[in-house]
């Protein structure tokens, strides 16, 4: 029988909790209601609030003795997650919350792994949940009303989620491949290069592919940090640029660190650092308006990085690559960076790219084990594709 842990602040969600439950119970699943609440529980629960908030470091003092309401919310946060950390009889999770409830539920499903089924209904779940789910894969549900007291939107909306978590809980786990994972980087602009490389690979390695928009490179560097990647093929590396200048899809100020810590063997590259991005062109800060910029679709504007911010991204990427000494080859394709940055393309700008290259080579300690290597090519090339390939069976290979 599959434990469905509930959770949820029972002094404010009681009635919905305890509906959620009896959903549970209905599929043959066996539900464990879990209270995080800051104040006094009106119904029976399987795991009480003071319970959780022993978890906290400090103790449930730190929890349950204040009437600062957003200390309670954010040290009860810390307790769940350490609580949950310690679980090892949960098959699945389903959450309900308002905008605390959220954030203490979310803060504990982000530590469970990725596979573990996780359901949070929300009131804020149709708006910006970055927040709340970070880089796992927590299921966002909209509560559509207000969660306070049953009606029937309600306990349709409610009913489902006890439904689905049961049913992901119960549905039999794909076989694994047995195949070593290599995390690799991909943006819209750089799909032929990606397509290509893991086509070449995908014999011998398990190629998890993530989408470049800053929460994809945090996802994958998470992986690779826990010790699940057996490399990277770091192929765009456009995140840096939002990052750096303001962009809406940046990277976290750790990006590559994770590969100076582990030593995994990596394989970079300069994909779509030709490119800042932002949403709708009215979005676009009026500092970048009078720029170049290419409208990607109706909620994406992309502005073309100049010599100088190029620069500072080449310098930026090499000096996180001189505190790796693993086994790393950093490949720059000459003839352009992206599908737009290509002769006669709206990006093509060979002084950018040039800037970039130099800012490069001269800001790395390049070795034997740290090379810099020049292809007279452009990314999207099956040339590319090609030095991709035999360079990461060189580092790998010398590395298994």
């Amino acid at each position: 029988m599959k434990r469905i842990y509930i959770v949820g602040t029972a002094d404010t969600k009681g009635a919905e909790l305890a509906f959620l439950r009896s959903v549970v119970a209905g599929t043959g699943a066996s539900p464990v209601l879990v209270d995080v609440g800051t104040r006094a529980c009106p119904i029976e629960v399987d795991i009480g609030a003071d319970e959780v908030a022993r978890a906290h470091e400090r103790g449930a003092e730190a929890v349950l003795g204040t009437d600062e309401r957003g200390i309670a919310v954010a040290s009860m946060a810390e307790a769940f997650r350490s609580f949950v950390s310690t679980l090892t009889d949960l098959d699945g999770i389903v959450g309900i919350g308002g905008s605390g409830g959220t954030s203490i539920v979310t803060a504990g499903m982000r530590e469970l792994p990725i596979g573990v089924p996780k359901i949070m209904v929300s009131t804020l779940a149709s708006g910006d949940v970055s927040a709340f789910v970070g880089v796992s894969d927590i299921v966002m549900m909209p509560s559509v009303t207000d969660l306070s007291g049953l009606n029937d939107i309600s306990r349709v909306v409610l009913a489902n989620a006890g439904a689905a978590v049961s049913a992901m809980a119960s549905a039999p786990r794909p076989a694994r491949s047995g195949k070593p994972a290599v995390g690799v980087t991909m943006f819209g602009v750089t799909t032929e290069a990606v397509t290509q490389i893991v086509q070449r690979l995908e014999a011998g390695i398990d190629c998890l592919v993530f989408h470049a928009t800053g929460t994809g490179g945090r996802a994958m560097e998470k992986l690779a940090g826990s010790g699940l990647l057996s490399g990277i093929l770091d192929i765009t590396t456009t995140e840096v640029c939002d990052l750096l200048f303001g962009g809406v899809l940046p990277a976290g100020d750790d990006r590559l660190d994770v590969v100076a810590r582990t030593g995994l063997p990596y394989v970079g590259s300069v994909g779509a650092l030709d490119m800042i991005n932002f949403w709708a062109p009215e979005t676009v800060p009026p500092e970048f308006r009078g720029r170049l910029c290419y409208r990607h679709n109706a909620n994406v504007t992309l502005v073309r990085t100049t010599a100088e911010e190029c620069r500072r991204v080449g310098a930026w990427i090499g000096a996180k690559l001189n505190r790796c000494d693993g086994p790393l080859r950093f490949l720059l394709p000459e003839r352009g960076v992206s599908a737009l940055d290509v002769a006669g393309g709206p990006f093509f700008d060979p002084e950018a790219d040039a800037a970039l290259f130099e800012a490069l080579e001269t800001t790395v300690a390049w070795t034997d084990r740290r090379r810099l290597v020049r292809l007279p090519c452009h990314i999207n090339d099956p040339q590319f594709a090609d030095a991709v390939t035999t360079h990461w069976h060189e580092i790998a290979d010398r590395n298994a």
